[in-house]
């Protein structure tokens, strides 16, 4: 959502428009956001503060994701988490316990206390057996003002050290995507994915069969495409150039 809704707590240009007119059309959609940091609640929440009021249903997060594919892999199981809210509740709801002894796995997403403790913990779990999970692998996330660093990032020291190699839940992952689909009861053909990444958003899009939209109100410009080997179906300025296509 961020680089395509808005850029930290402001929201993009047309943004509101373009959302009403989702919703007079009777358009399904789904915000599948790869941040894996906040609860459909606190998303809900965030749109409403800025002027734009939605079913909490509409919102779904790689840490939702994250959630269903251990539950799938092994039901009950448990975490050793590094990350915020938005992850934490979403294991707890499937069922997972927090473990900082001796989990199944080490799931990792983005995370404001991310330190070098944690890492150094992590790293020991995952010698011990853990399997090592990233919620997504976006490498940098938009704010205002600049870059943050993304799970991506986060996850490469524990790879190094540890010589495994973390699985990525979010886009571009197609489980991901086929999750999406389901949710709003639509098929490939009739669906249109919408980003400012060409390395998770469009790359999704194109792996799963269905239309590509790359908004160059995020992360990505013009200049940036070309070092890509494939592209987009459409490039706009932003989602409100949708309604006039």
């Amino acid at each position: 959502m961020d680089g395509v809704i808005y850029h930290g707590n402001k929201l993009l240009p047309g943004v509101k428009q373009f959302v009403e007119w989702l919703v007079k059309e009777d358009k399904k959609f789904l915000f599948l956001t790869n941040s894996s940091e906040r609860t459909r609640k606190e998303l809900q929440n965030k749109m409403s503060r800025m002027g734009i009021e939605l079913d909490e249903k509409v919102f779904y997060t790689s840490a939702l994701a994250t959630a269903a594919f251990l539950s799938s892999q092994k039901p009950n199981g448990s975490a050793y988490i590094i990350g915020e809210a938005g992850l934490i509740n979403a294991l707890y709801n499937v069922g997972y316990s927090m473990n900082n002894v001796d989990p199944d796995y080490v799931v990792v997403g983005e995370s404001h206390s991310y330190s070098f403790e944690k890492i150094a913990h992590a790293v020991n779990l995952v010698f011990n057996g853990a399997k090592l999970i990233g919620t997504n692998p976006d490498i940098t996330g938009p704010v205002e003002g600049g870059i943050v660093p993304a799970t991506k990032a986060l996850v490469a020291p524990i790879e190094m050290a540890t010589g495994r190699k973390a699985y990525f839940v979010g886009k571009p992952n197609p489980l991901m995507m086929r999750i999406a689909l389901k949710k709003i009861e639509c098929s490939n053909d009739e669906t249109i994915i919408i980003g400012d990444r060409m390395d998770t958003d469009i790359i999704a899009g194109i792996e799963s069969e269905i239309e590509t939209c790359l908004v160059l109100s995020g992360i990505t410009n013009m200049s940036m495409i070309s070092n890509f080997p494939y592209n987009p179906h459409f490039i706009l300025n932003g989602v409100i150039d949708l309604i006039e296509q």
